[in-house]
């Protein structure tokens, strides 16, 4: 039986190829991104699972109380480590201090360079992660002339050849033998890109300032990885260890420790005032729910091109109850045909899914590899095209058997109401999907210009930051030397250098003092180490006092506040006071206005700017405005290569840093914006379907209408007024629905663009516009129709 009605399906569909084609694609096109979300959403909730006892990694954070908020940070201090190893040992299964590295390697005796990201780690930590070694061991990894290397880095520094035991230079200051090498971490793992580990202990020998951080429970410059005990329990080990940082020195912020599990560093990476209130896990959800109604505006296209051509099924409906087919039967018949179009759509579907992939994969930062040699990955396609299926099947299947065949074979076959209200009903809530997702991704977009806009304190043009890699920029004396030579250059207008690049701040003490402190506050900063020249190179904005100067050898123990701290600390008159830090006493001679070097979406933190030539760890560079970016670029290379020849001259331009900080917010909207272009498209395709179908139904009447003298225009008008009023409808429902996720989409973001009604209007306008022009081809063809053959049978 069931051969039979594939049998009969199939040539139904060889019959109708046009129809077919299209209910084909149109379903395909649904599947194709139901797919591509799948795909996506699956490769965001496995983030991080890699992990062998990945429940068990934790990531230590803490809570910090500025007397009005609670802030939540995932760096902390030295001692904390030292102190959860000493009292809560049997906790844990491994604990190990990290901080992220940038270095330069380079094979001895070889040309191969490589700039590269990596940790500085305690022992413990490739135990943690169960690092994946495919070569070597990890022997002696306390000793800080070893280093572990990826099959990436490995690959680039000694092509072929046997890593083991080969020796790397490390920043032109050090060297390191090669132990072990390991599998390249997950492209969807935090860890991902990060090509060495080098022990602790080398961070030791080659930072002094790290050294001194083993005594400052304040300094929150470090990362703590552990791995819960197998028989513990992670709210209790977490209720045990979160009063461990009160009463320490210079912590009098009420600090809270909490252990965050690998599960949750990707999704639920989002605290306000001390509550985890999500993260990306909104986009997982976002993206789901649009697959799912991208799926069903496919489905519902099915259901409307299907009962379109009612008129030229209904005789064969008619002849089949005739000769004795019951209305199962016939109900089977018409389902077996959905599912076989469902069938050849998924088909079709995953050729377009993977002919699309690399484009995705580059649309949203991905690596996602096509399953193929997944059984999982086949079920799921083939469930998934039975469902689409049935579902777009049922409606068709219903109404058309319920045909009576009395009527259908004398030609009188009327439409029941309630069957014209449901496609109706179908195609508002097919646009009402795809209006609120135009809506919702304009607003994305300006909330991404918005922030864009936003004032950034200093002038971004022609600034580029080089990161300094090697000891040789830092030696005494070399500074200025190099800075000399860049201004002689005639490509360089100035120079500077600092703790950080023009866009980050890396470092965030507790431990300040200052006039009129209430004793419950204790707010950590954010601190800059610069040159004299940093507020000149980036042109700074003062709103009181002066910049470093070496006209005043005082202002080694001087401050610049940005607005953002001087409100903090409520100084009325800011200039000439004396706050402190960790006791030593320093006086501000400078205000600026806020510098914007954060994140674009938030408050600009409160930073605090010092004088010091101790702690560089980026150049920064003025180039002229009136050069050659190309040739000023060569010049400085020349001259950064005669003072730092082990480093190969990497640079990048400020405004394009500080563009990337922009990249997931875009990232987001391309996918919206690819996903409501498709929503869109699919729900044209319905309304396309209803228009064929009202102006089949209705042919008799443009007939008599043409004959009593009827315009063309005039038909237009009568027939397209009806899909007007459709899309009004679903445009008033698509404002609410949009307006109410937008709005809590942006409460997310300190710094957030208003909801404007342009944004509603634009998208009415186009809605109008896209309809007309898909409703035309139908309604000017039926108005076009010569009404003899029309009436031909009155």
């Amino acid at each position: 039986m069931l051969k039979n009605y594939l049998k009969v399906a199939w040539r139904n569909l060889v019959r109708n190829k046009v129809h077919a084609m299209i209910n084909i694609f149109g379903l395909a096109f649904g599947m194709t991104i139901s797919i591509l979300i799948a795909l996506w959403i699956w490769d965001e909730v496995s983030f991080n699972k890699r992990f062998k006892d990945n429940e068990r990694i934790v990531k230590v954070l803490h809570h910090s109380s500025d007397g009005l908020h609670i802030n939540t940070f995932n760096t902390i201090s030295i001692p904390t480590a030292e102190e959860l190893k000493d009292k809560f040992a049997q906790d844990f299964e491994g604990i190990a201090l990290y901080r992220n590295g940038r270095a330069t390697l380079t094979k001895e005796n070889g040309e191969e360079k490589a700039i590269s990201q990596g940790f500085y780690a305690e022992p413990a930590f490739p135990a943690i992660l169960s690092l994946n070694l495919t070569r070597g061991s990890l022997g002696d990894f306390t000793d800080p002339s070893t280093i572990l290397i990826s099959e990436r880095l490995a690959a680039v520094l000694f092509n072929q050849e046997d890593p083991i035991n080969q020796t790397i230079k490390i920043n032109n200051e050090s060297s390191a033998k090669v132990i072990g090498v390991y599998r390249n971490f997950a492209p969807n793992t935090d860890f991902n890109k990060r090509d060495f580990i080098l022990p602790w202990s080398h961070l030791l020998a080659t930072r002094p300032w790290v050294k001194r951080a083993y005594n400052q429970w304040n300094n929150n410059s470090f990362y703590i990885l552990a791995k819960i005990a197998k028989r513990a329990d992670l709210k209790k080990v977490t209720n045990k260890v979160k009063n461990l940082l009160l009463g320490k020195p210079n912590r009098d912020d009420h600090p809270e420790i909490i252990l965050q599990p690998a599960s949750e560093w990707h999704l639920y990476n989002e605290f306000k005032n001390g509550k985890n209130v999500g993260g990306n896990i909104q986009f997982v959800w976002m993206f789901g729910l649009i697959g799912v109604f991208v799926c069903l505006l496919a489905c519902i296209n099915f259901m409307n091109l299907s009962t379109a051509r009612s008129q030229k099924r209904a005789t064969e409906v008619g002849i089949r109850k005739t000769v004795g087919s019951s209305k199962a039967y016939l109900i089977i018949q018409f389902l077996s045909e959905s599912v076989l179009i469902a069938f050849f759509s998924a088909l079709v579907a995953i050729v377009l899914v993977w002919l699309a992939l690399p484009w995705f994969n580059n649309l949203a930062n991905k690596e996602i590899v096509f399953p193929l040699q997944a059984p999982l990955f086949w079920l799921a396609i083939f469930l998934f095209a039975l469902l689409a299926g049935l579902l777009s099947g049922s409606y068709p299947a219903l109404y058309l058997s319920s045909f009576k065949p009395v009527g259908v074979l004398k030609g009188v076959m009327k439409v029941g109401r309630f069957a014209e209200i449901s496609r109706r009903s179908l195609v508002v809530f097919q646009f009402t999907v795809s209006l609120s997702l135009i809506i919702g991704t304009v607003i994305i977009y300006q909330q991404i210009n918005y922030v864009k806009n936003r004032p950034l304190g200093y002038n971004q043009d022609g600034l580029i930051s080089v990161e300094i890699n090697t000891p040789d920029l830092r030696l005494p004396g070399v500074y200025n030397v190099l800075r000399n030579e860049l201004l002689n250059s005639g490509y360089v207008e100035n120079m500077a250098a600092a703790s950080n690049t023009a866009t980050g701040i890396n470092n965030h003490f507790d431990g300040f003092d200052w006039p009129g402190k209430q004793p419950h506050i204790n707010q950590s900063f954010g601190v800059s180490y610069v040159t004299h020249d940093f507020g000149n190179t980036v042109a700074w904005e003062f709103k009181e006092g002066r910049g470093f100067s070496r006209d005043f050898p005082t202002d080694s123990n001087a401050v610049i506040l940005n607005e953002a701290a001087v409100r903090y600390m409520a100084l009325q008159h800011p200039v000439g006071e004396t706050i402190k830090f960790e006791d030593v006493p320093y006086k501000v001679i400078g205000v600026i206005k806020n510098v914007l070097m954060e994140s674009p979406f938030e408050e600009v933190y409160p930073n605090v700017f010092m004088l010091s030539y101790n702690n560089l760890e980026a150049i920064t560079i003025k180039i002229k405005p009136n050069v050659s970016t190309a040739k000023a670029l060569k010049a400085i290379e020349v001259v950064l290569k005669k003072y730092d020849p082990a480093s190969p001259f990497a640079y990048s331009f400020v405004d394009t840093d500080y563009a990337d900080k922009f990249s997931f917010e875009q990232k987001i909207g391309s996918l919206a914006s690819l996903f409501a272009g498709f929503a869109i498209f699919i729900s044209c395709l319905g309304i396309f379907g209803l228009a064929a179908f009202m102006a089949e139904q209705r042919t008799k009447e443009i007939g008599v209408r043409k004959v009593l003298g009827a315009t063309v225009f005039n038909l237009w008008i009568l027939l397209s007024t009806n899909f007007l009023l459709l899309v009004v409808i679903s445009f008033c429902l698509a404002i609410p629905i949009s307006w109410y996720m937008m709005e809590n989409w942006l409460a997310d973001y300190d710094y957030r663009t208003n909801i404007s009604i342009w944004v509603f209007v634009l998208t009415a306008v186009g809605a109008v516009v896209l309809t007309l022009a898909t409703v035309s081809f139908q309604t000017i063809k039926a108005a076009l129709a010569n009404p003899v053959k029309s009436l031909r049978s009155e």
